[in-house]
């Protein structure tokens, strides 16, 4: 099932219910479009800054949002689909009317303190994704409600995957490892690297149509790296144009977005047979994959994915080749939370989800790195399986 159904809201819903017991909210307000998404299953499809947004869970009662005109009618294919996890919505103006009449942006604030109100919580405590803002201007407008910085607790709702979103997450990887074979076929010298991205962006939306009809697909990234400017791990700036060579080392990453989850999925390719340091430092970045895959176990610290990944790398001599932490977080983002692999100290949790991504960059001549995505758990399950030995990423 491609969808997020009801057992993951309910999920979702007691973790949000616990950190309300735990922290003494009466609410918890989310702002931030990852966040509404969460809580909703709605695509997000405005910037909040421009177009600010809500949806407020009571400790006791059903959930509400406050949207933007412009979403009205995305809302309701949601709703008709059978997607949405709130039913309660209203809508405040894009553009003043004549008739018929919604407030404008500009009287978001006593809109959304109206509809607290009439919830029942102008006295309440509400922990906030983000307290700022609009939300704070409009619980300024409710004297005897307090409204607190949540975000670190928010945060960690978003760590533990229920079962059927790591089961999701598995049917992506497996659209991702398709895409990673298209790549294969695809490298060949003199080739423009962003028409081959192009070109695999397009095959993943056919394939995705094939095993996925109707769904939110989003291509985040199809993007190659080729030769010297993939040992800066963003590029040097200066893609178009540039063309695939013999000998070039490649970093190419694969990240799609399905119905609010994202995975993760690079490998390193060499068009041509890779010179002796390409072929070691190749092995290298590999070794450091596969360690901090295997660390990912549930009760360990989450920095020891970190560190794993590079003890492999110090021991090989290429510490002053590491420019970045090993990964990050995964789920309603790429890059999701905990962001801070390399420092945190807290036990990993079953069913987290991480990216473990090493990289090794030499200037002058590239860019060493493989991704995978990774449960969590007594014998970790990494969900990324396209190939990552030297003679499969090897084209001739």
């Amino acid at each position: 099932m491609a969808f997020l159904g009801t057992a993951v809201r309910d999920h979702r819903l007691g973790l949000m219910q616990a950190l309300m017991d735990r922290e003494g909210y009466d609410a918890l307000a989310f702002t931030q479009g990852d966040f509404f998404q969460f809580v909703t299953n709605f695509h997000t499809d405005v910037q909040h800054w421009e177009r600010p947004i809500a949806c407020i869970v009571p400790r006791n009662g059903a959930p509400f949002v406050i949207l933007n005109e412009l979403s009205t009618n995305h809302w309701r294919f949601g709703a008709e689909a059978g997607k949405l996890w709130v039913a309660d919505a209203e809508f405040y103006a894009e553009h003043p009317r004549l008739t018929r009449r919604l407030p404008l942006v500009t009287q978001w604030p006593e809109m959304v303190a109206d509809r607290l109100r009439r919830a029942g919580l102008a006295r309440a405590r509400i922990g906030a994704d983000a307290a700022g803002g609009m939300l704070a201007r409009a619980a300024a407008l409710l004297p005897q409600a307090k409204l607190d910085n949540a975000t670190a607790g928010c945060r960690a709702l978003r760590w533990v995957k229920h079962a059927e979103e790591i089961a999701l997450l598995r049917e992506i990887a497996a659209l991702t490892d398709w895409v990673q074979d298209r790549y294969r076929e695809a490298i060949r010298p003199g080739r423009l690297v962003q028409e081959m991205d192009m070109a695999m962006a397009a095959a993943m939306a056919e394939e995705s149509a094939r095993r996925f009809p109707g769904e939110q697909l989003e291509i985040l990234r199809c993007w190659t790296l080729s030769g010297p400017p993939s040992c800066a791990p963003h590029g040097d700036g200066r893609s178009s144009g540039q063309r695939i060579e013999t000998g070039h080392g490649l970093v190419n990453i694969v990240i799609p977005r399905l119905n609010g989850l994202v995975v993760e999925n690079e490998r390193t390719w060499f068009c041509g047979k890779p010179s002796p340091r390409q072929a070691f430092l190749f092995e290298t970045a590999r070794a450091a994959n596969e360690a901090a895959c295997e660390a990912a176990i549930t009760g360990q610290p989450v920095c020891a994915i970190d560190a794993a990944a590079q003890a492999v790398i110090e021991r090989a001599g290429c510490a002053e080749l590491i420019l970045h932490r090993t990964g990050h977080g995964m789920g309603t983002l790429g890059h999701e939370f905990p962001e801070d692999m390399a420092f945190n100290t807290r036990p990993l949790l079953e069913n987290e989800v991480y990216s473990a991504e090493p990289g090794l960059y030499e200037w002058g001549l590239g860019g060493f790195r493989h991704d995978d995505t990774v449960v969590v758990g007594a014998k970790p399950e990494v969900l990324t399986r396209a190939p990552k030995n030297l003679a499969a990423q090897t084209v001739a």
